[in-house]
């Protein structure tokens, strides 16, 4: 079973710090690239930023870019999610996902883990 896992949500106050966690089991990590998404609230998924598993070539979406950064460690079976200084409008479930490259459409990535809450008080 491919399997996907994201850790370390929870509530921050605007200005604060968190980094996301997604560990993948069931196949082998280093063979998809893993993007990040979030969805909040009555609002359709987006893609927040995206790692290229042959180079480490990173992709942020325009609202997170320089305040974020995704990260691998193949290892560990893990991509993470750093974020720094934190909006309200950044509060959303994070998923991560999988797929055979970073530029494909959102429903080509497979393998959805269930998700992890973000909240940023203001």
């Amino acid at each position: 079973e491919v399997k996907l896992v994201e850790s370390g949500g929870g509530l921050v106050q605007a200005g604060g710090s968190l980094r996301l966690s997604c560990t993948a089991s069931g196949f082998t990590f280093g063979d998809y690239d893993i993007g990040w998404f979030r969805q909040a609230p009555g609002k359709e998924p987006e893609g927040v930023a995206c790692i290229k598993m042959t180079d480490g070539s990173t992709y942020y979406m325009d609202s997170v870019k320089g305040r974020s950064t995704i990260s691998s460690d193949k290892a560990k079976n893990t991509v993470y999610l750093q974020m720094n200084m934190l909006k309200f409008e950044d509060t959303a479930v994070y998923y991560c996902a999988a797929a055979a490259s970073c530029q494909v459409a959102q429903d080509e990535f497979h393998s959805w883990g269930l998700g992890t809450q973000v909240t940023v008080s203001s």
